[in-house]
């Protein structure tokens, strides 16, 4: 156990080739990742609200709260008035 502790803190070798396959696969992944997480907004603040509501799971204090949390956020001011 005491080797294998050892060699996982001395870190890993790898070939030049695989270091830049993995290093491609990593640019790849952030470049999917920037532009999935930087979507406008499909639905207005009214209607995401509305869904919470319409499952009748939440208490109308946080409804409320969630609704002037999105007007408030500076992702749902950026993006509302684009359409998908």
């Amino acid at each position: 156990m005491t080797n294998q502790t050892k060699q996982l803190n001395e870190g890993i070798t790898l070939t030049k080739r695989e270091y830049l396959r993995l290093k491609q696969q990593a640019q790849a992944y952030r470049s999917l990742a920037t532009q999935l997480f930087e979507l406008p907004l499909k639905d207005t603040v009214g209607e995401v609200v509305a869904d919470f509501r319409n499952t009748n799971l939440y208490a109308d204090e946080f409804l409320t709260d969630l609704e002037e949390g999105l007007r408030k956020s500076s992702y749902a001011k950026k993006y509302a008035h684009q359409t998908t």
